[in-house]
């Protein structure tokens, strides 16, 4: 239950603020129960007055993207869910073949702004349904390509709200992490450094990139992407789960893809419940069958 004082201070804050929101509604699974509150903040300013609200009144608060990588309890989420609106979703071009977004902007939208300046370098996340933030956060990548191959800065804001950044090997990428993964830091914004090329070879990689999705993943049916990390250098999650008889296996609503064994589909109405149940499941015959340990890429909340 949230403080009724605290529900009206944030609601004088730069942000649109919502009780007992449906985070089905925020997750490309389309899955979760309701968050205690949520609110899409709009600026640096008014996320640092929230943080403190936070900090004063003891609620936990939980920084969400574009909701892919998540899966959300079906007894949803205490406290305060924030989501980064407003100036969060702008991008800028800098010199030099350099670009500054917003953590709340998507990757779809940084790869359309960068084709439309003809710079390369982020092809390989078109298709990815995430934002820069959570993309940074998690080091996200396909296809090749790595979201680290073209980070040259990050913004972020520290759990006491002091305004920081990190450059250069600062990031400590390294597959699927990064220095921001597992800390309360709130990334703001992130400037990439891309290189020339023309627009029309841009576009064919994009393309080619898209129909090999198409060709090969479940992109019509809720997800959260794919489930597991990659257990070991040339060792494929999803081969090993389609070794061991479990393409098209399903708990409640849950489903491995038939399309692609790597990614659980919600199938028909899926509960948290199902798909973790499922995750275990796999996980349980993986390791009776290949002697490998799958662990999760999704991030479980709540």
């Amino acid at each position: 239950m949230i403080n009724e004082n605290f529900f009206n201070m944030l609601k004088q804050q730069d942000a649109d603020v919502y009780s007992e929101e449906p985070m089905s509604k925020h997750t490309t699974f389309h899955i979760g129960g309701n968050a205690d509150c949520f609110c899409e903040v709009k600026n640096i300013s008014s996320l640092k007055n929230i943080i403190y609200l936070c900090k004063e009144y003891a609620v936990p608060y939980f920084i969400i993207g574009l909701g892919s990588n998540l899966l959300v309890a079906d007894d949803g989420i205490r406290g305060l869910v924030i989501k980064l609106g407003g100036e969060f979703n702008s991008i800028t071009l800098l010199e030099d073949n350099y670009i500054r977004c917003g953590a709340g902007v998507s990757l779809a939208r940084l790869c359309v702004f960068a084709r439309k300046i003809s710079l390369s370098g982020v092809e390989f996340a078109w298709g990815i349904p995430g934002s820069v933030g959570g993309a940074v956060y998690m080091n996200a990548g396909a296809y090749e390509g790595e979201i680290s191959q073209i980070v040259d800065s990050a913004a972020y804001i520290d759990s006491n709200g002091n305004s920081k950044k990190y450059s250069g090997n600062e990031l400590k990428f390294s597959y699927r992490n990064s220095v921001f993964t597992n800390t309360d830091n709130i990334i703001t914004d992130v400037t990439f450094k891309l290189e020339p090329k023309p627009q029309e070879l841009i576009t064919d990689r994009m393309q080619e990139l898209m129909d090999r999705r198409k060709a090969k993943q479940p992109i019509n049916h809720p997800s959260a992407g794919s489930i597991f990390k990659r257990p070991g250098k040339n060792i494929y999650a999803a081969a090993l789960i389609e070794e061991c008889g479990l393409k098209g296996f399903s708990i409640g609503g849950a489903e491995v893809s038939t399309k692609h064994s790597g990614f659980i589909v919600n199938d028909h109405n899926a509960t948290a419940k199902d798909v973790k149940a499922l995750i275990e499941h796999i996980q349980k015959i993986v390791l009776e069958q290949k002697g490998i340990k799958l662990c999760c890429e999704v991030k479980f909340i709540g």
